[in-house]
């Protein structure tokens, strides 16, 4: 899995760290009393789920793609050699055993025997080793090459057994093991860019891929090989729907089993009688944090006085209360609030519209005869671009265009479809200002989206924010054993972005997931409730293999 990488937010309720507002621990709150389940119960196999998406996957080589839909289908059908436990503490999984030795400079992993690939082939360590390679080849252009080009030998020392060498301390090796193996047998040779394994992938994780509708549906299988046991529930099918208001009367009807609400839906259109006696409705502060972005390119954004005014312009508060209902919390950096990266004292931007006029008056922009800022004849317009059908972000877009034009700037909404929007505009850095959201991982790393070696095309550093000394504190951070100095190191990099603007930083939502009642097994934790996603189960009674009319 590559759940210790950021990547981009769509929806869905399985990356976050599932945690209430406030603390870094917790359980997810659960509204209504939990389903009773005879502890004599026998889990069964059978049946389907399905799942509500606004965005469809662009791929399913984890490696290529920076969007969560494509993310959350891929990590049910690869496996790697570690992944987070319940408790969010490192686990072997692939791997029977792990060690660090030298101070962290050497790990040693050996794979369990027996593992397969869809076609048979047993999963070996040359499978790693080939990862790997591909990974870090720059043909392959991979935004998560970083993580492994830190390694600088890997033995492969039997069948199963390898060692990854590094030069010195690596703060995210660790993390960096818990991304995907890739099956060399099929891949080997092939331009990774290129090859139709991106939409027929062969797999060793606890799902197979049956199907792909594109732009409807995708459709997992169990696989019958899967080493950890086959997953309980048969199918599990992805409907994308890029539509919040059309998912949720899919989900009322009985057509999509697993959601994320919006908060309206969760604070006033889901208390009836037939939610509470039908689904699960959960509440946690997610790990996540929306942004607005600005395209440094951009002659305006160049201009750190033009970032910290538009910044002040915003009323973070009213976008909490008016997006989220309350449900949320304003953001002040990149991490989650309470979370021990976040910095101590550091407070979400308020707003102070005079600050903001006087900043852009200082920056050579004077009003015209309509209040439209204007510099050097030109007016102060661009464009806040957004994916289509997140109405959260398209609201959040909607507020700070008006509380911006009270300050004179013209900020005009485009909305594109998520695969173009990615593929065509964030990943090529066309575009004025972007609203998204990024995953905020277990290991506080944020190399890949703020380092000026990432801002390039399909890089994460998709602003082109380039600062020499936030580099140098990012890459010293990665290389603090100790927790309190990389803490601290963390903390200056926070102070450096609040001062430079280069995102406003927005707010940090709830998630707000609703579940079918009729699936057991849920066992909310710190890794939030999807984490034993293949030992869900439904009982034979109520299991489904069709669509509800």
């Amino acid at each position: 899995m590559l759940v210790a990488i950021f990547w981009l937010l769509v929806c869905g309720i399985s990356q976050a760290a599932h945690a209430p507002a406030g603390t870094e621990g917790g359980l997810p709150v659960e509204d209504g009393e939990p389903t009773p389940q005879d502890a004599r119960e026998v889990p069964v196999d059978g049946g389907r789920i399905f799942f509500g998406t606004i965005g469809e996957a662009s791929n399913l080589i984890s490696y290529l793609t920076t969007d969560a839909a494509s993310h959350e289908v891929a990590d049910l059908l690869f496996v790697a050699p570690l992944r987070y436990n319940k408790n969010l503490e490192p686990e072997p999984w692939a791997a029977e055993r792990w060690s660090m030795e030298d101070g962290g400079k050497r790990m040693r992993f050996t794979l369990r025997k027996g593992i397969l690939w869809e076609d048979g082939t047993e999963l070996t360590a040359e499978d790693v080793a080939f990862t790997v390679r591909v990974v870090t080849d720059p043909a392959t252009a991979s935004p998560y090459a970083e993580d492994f080009s830190r390694i600088r030998e890997l033995r492969v020392l039997d069948r199963y057994t390898f060692e990854a060498i590094y030069d010195e301390f690596f703060a995210r090796a660790v993390a960096s093991w818990m991304s995907p193996i890739l099956p060399k047998h099929i891949l080997e040779g092939q331009n990774l860019r290129q090859t139709p394994f991106a939409r027929k992938p062969v797999g060793a994780g606890p799902y197979r891929l049956k199907d792909w509708d594109a732009g409807s549906s995708i459709t997992l299988s169990a696989s019958p090989t899967y080493f950890d046991g086959r997953p309980h529930i048969d199918e599990a099918v992805y409907r994308i729907i890029p539509d919040d208001a059309t998912m949720f009367m899919e989900t009322r009807a009985g057509r999509l089993d697993v959601m994320n609400l919006s908060p309206l839906q969760y604070l006033r259109q889901t208390s009836g009688p037939v939610w509470v006696q039908e689904f699960h409705k959960y509440r946690y502060l997610a790990s996540v944090y929306v942004f607005l972005g600005f395209n440094l390119e951009h002659p305006f954004f160049k201009d750190v006085r033009v970032r910290r005014a538009l910044s002040l312009a915003i009323n973070r508060d009213d976008l909490v209360k008016g997006v989220l209902l309350g449900q949320g919390v304003a953001a002040f950096g990149p991490y989650k609030p309470g979370s021990w990266a976040a910095h101590p004292t550091l407070r979400p931007v308020a707003q102070n519209v005079d600050e903001a006029k006087r900043l852009l008056a200082e920056a050579g922009f004077t009003p015209d005869a309509d209040g439209i800022l204007r510099r050097d004849g030109r007016p102060f317009a661009f464009s806040i671009l957004t994916n289509q059908g997140n109405e959260q972000r398209i609201l959040t877009a909607t507020l700070i265009q008006s509380q911006l034009r009270a300050i004179g700037v013209d900020a005009r909404i485009r909305t594109v479809e998520w695969a173009a929007f990615i593929r065509e505009f964030v990943n090529k850095g066309r575009f004025d200002a972007v609203i998204l959201g990024w995953t905020i991982p277990q290991d506080p790393d944020i190399f890949q989206i703020w380092h000026s070696s990432q801002a390039h095309d399909g890089g994460l550093n998709f602003i082109h924010y380039m600062n020499p000394q936030v580099d140098a504190l990012l890459e010293k951070a990665r290389t603090t054993p100790d927790r309190e100095r990389r803490a601290a190191l963390y903390a200056r990099v926070q102070e450096i972005l609040a001062e430079e603007q280069p995102y406003c930083f927005l707010f940090v939502p709830y998630a707000l997931p609703v579940v079918q009642r009729r699936f057991m097994g849920i066992e909310p934790a710190l890794a939030g409730i999807m984490y034993n996603f293949e030992k869900w189960w439904i009982p034979r009674a109520l299991q489904r293999h069709a669509l509800a009319p």
